[in-house]
C-alpha cells in the first residue's frame, strides 16, 4: 500500500468513528502545485487517546503525545503517518517550544502555523481545500508570507526565520516584505536554535538546486552573520568578489551532497596569503562542524574537501601516483564536482582541468587503484621486522607501482631488497 493511500486510509477510519480529519501542512502545498508530496501528515480533532484507541497501541507511538502527536504505524510499503491533533499554543517563553497546548478547531490551528501556503488542509474524501490563511492566494502569487504578524510567528519559533528562507528559496517564491523585515529584525536571535536543527535547515537549502538563492537570502536577511559569520568575514567583507564567485559555483554545482555544497561556502575560510593558512582552513572548518554538531562523515568529508580546494592547480605537476591516489579518494567524485563548477565560473585552470580529464578518459578504475602487490606479511618474509620502516617501504613500493615502474609481486620484493640495501 502506498503512503498515500495509508494515509486516506487513516482518514477514513477517524471520519468513520465521528471525527474531522484532513491531510495538513506541506503536502497539501506540495499537492496544489501538482507535485507528489513525500509525506502526508493528518490533523485531526480526534484526541491522541482516541487515535491510539481506534489504532492500537501496537501500532500507535506517542512521539510528542502532550502536544497531541502521535504516529500511526502502516504495512511496510507504507511505512508510517503523523496523526496530530488540531491545537492551539500558549507563550513560547524559550523561542523553540509552547509553554502549554489546548486542542481545538481546524481553523484555530491554521492560524498557529508558520507560512500561509503550509496553513491549508485538504479532504482527500470530499476532495475539499479547507484555507482559513490565505494559503491558496499566496501560492498562486509565489510569495511567502508568515500567517498573521511576522513578529509574533518567529518568537514562537525562531528556526521559523531560516525555513522561510529555505522555502521561498527552494520553491522559488519571493518573500513577503513584511515578513522579511521581521525576520532581519530577529536575525540575530536565531542564536537560540539548537545548532541540529539549523544544520538540518542548512542540508536542506544546500542539497536544492536553489542553493545559491538560500545563501543569499541568508546574508541579505542578516542570518548568515549569526549561523556562519566566518564565511561573512572571509567571502564578503574582506572581498566581496569572493561571494559572487561562490555563488556562482554553488548555482554550477550538480545535484551535490550537502558536505560539497558546504565546502563550498567554507572555501573562503583562511586568506592563502598568512602562513599555515592550509593548516589553519582546515582547523577552522572543523570547528564550524563541531559548532553545528554535523557528524564526524561530513565532517571528514568535508574538511578534505577544504583541504584539497587548490587542487587542481597542480594537476600538471603531478606524477602518476600522486594524481591516482587523489582519484582513489571516496571523496574524490565530490571533489570533482567543485572543480568542474570552478572551471566553469572563474575560466582558471583550464589546462589542467583538461589535462584531468584526459587521465580519467584513458585511464580504467584498475589502472587507478590496482590491487596492492605487497603487504607487511610479504616484508616479514623478507626478513623486515615490523616498525615504522613498514609503511616507508609500502609506500615506495606502491608508488612505484602507480607509476608504473612496476607491475608483479617479485618487482615489489626487489624493490623492497634494493631500499634495504642502500640504507644499510
Amino acid at each position: 500500500m502506498p503512503p498515500r493511500d495509508f494515509s486516506i486510509d487513516v482518514i477514513r477510519r477517524l471520519k468513520s468513528e465521528g471525527f474531522t480529519a484532513y491531510w495538513a501542512g506541506g503536502c497539501v502545498r506540495d499537492l496544489l502545485r501538482n507535485i507528489e508530496p513525500n509525506d502526508f501528515d493528518v490533523a485531526t480533532d480526534a484526541p491522541p487517546e482516541a487515535v491510539r484507541n481506534l489504532f492500537g497501541p501496537k501500532r500507535t507511538l506517542a512521539v510528542g503525545e502532550s502536544f497531541g502527536v502521535m504516529i500511526v504505524r502502516g504495512p511496510k510499503s507504507a511505512g508510517q503517518i503523523e496523526v496530530a491533533t488540531f491545537r492551539r499554543e500558549g507563550e513560547y517563553l524559550d523561542g523553540r517550544r509552547p509553554e502549554s497546548v489546548e486542542f481545538c478547531t481546524a481553523e484555530e490551528d491554521a492560524h498557529r502555523r508558520d507560512f500561509t501556503i503550509n496553513g491549508m488542509f485538504y479532504d482527500p474524501i470530499e476532495k475539499q481545500v479547507l484555507d482559513y490563511v490565505g494559503g491558496q492566494a499566496d501560492l498562486k502569487q509565489k510569495v511567502v508570507r508568515a500567517i498573521g504578524d511576522p513578529h509574533d510567528r518567529m518568537s514562537e519559533d525562531k528556526l521559523r526565520m531560516l525555513r522561510g528562507v529555505r522555502f521561498a528559496a527552494t520553491l522559488g517564491f519571493l518573500l513577503d516584505p513584511v515578513t522579511a523585515d521581521a525576520i532581519t529584525q530577529m536575525a540575530s536571535q536565531i542564536i537560540v536554535v539548537s545548532p541540529e536543527r539549523i544544520a538540518q535547515e542548512l542540508r536542506k537549502m544546500l542539497i536544492d538546486r536553489h542553493r545559491a538563492t538560500a545563501m543569499k537570502l541568508c546574508e541579505s536577511l542578516n542570518l548568515l552573520q549569526v549561523i556562519l559569520p566566518e564565511v561573512v568575514h572571509f567571502s564578503i567583507e574582506s572581498q566581496l568578489e569572493n561571494w559572487t564567485e561562490l555563488l556562482d559555483i554553488l548555482s554550477q554545482l550538480d545535484e551535490p551532497l550537502f558536505e560539497t555544497a558546504f565546502s563550498v561556502v567554507l572555501r573562503d575560510v583562511a586568506d592563502d596569503t598568512v602562513p599555515n593558512s592550509h593548516h589553519r582552513a582546515v582547523e577552522e572548518v572543523t570547528e564550524i562542524c563541531k559548532r553545528l554538531k554535523l557528524s564526524n562523515r561530513e565532517t571528514t568529508r568535508t574538511c578534505w574537501l577544504i583541504e584539497h580546494r587548490h587542487t587542481l592547480a597542480s594537476v600538471t605537476q603531478m606524477d602518476l601516483a600522486k594524481l591516482k591516489r587523489l582519484a582513489q579518494s571516496p571523496f574524490f567524485a565530490d571533489w570533482l564536482k567543485i572543480a568542474q563548477a570552478e572551471v566553469s565560473v572563474t575560466r582558471k585552470h583550464l589546462d589542467e582541468w583538461n589535462q584531468l580529464e584526459g587521465f580519467l578518459d584513458q585511464t580504467s578504475a584498475e589502472e587507478i587503484n590496482p590491487p596492492e602487490l605487497i603487504d607487511g606479511q610479504d616484508l616479514i618474509q623478507v626478513g623486515l621486522s615490523p616498525g615504522p620502516k613498514f609503511r616507508e617501504l609500502l609506500t615506495a613500493v606502491r608508488d612505484a607501482q602507480l607509476n608504473n615502474q612496476i607491475s608483479t609481486t617479485e618487482e615489489a620484493i626487489d624493490l623492497v631488497k634494493r631500499l634495504r640495501s642502500t640504507d644499510s
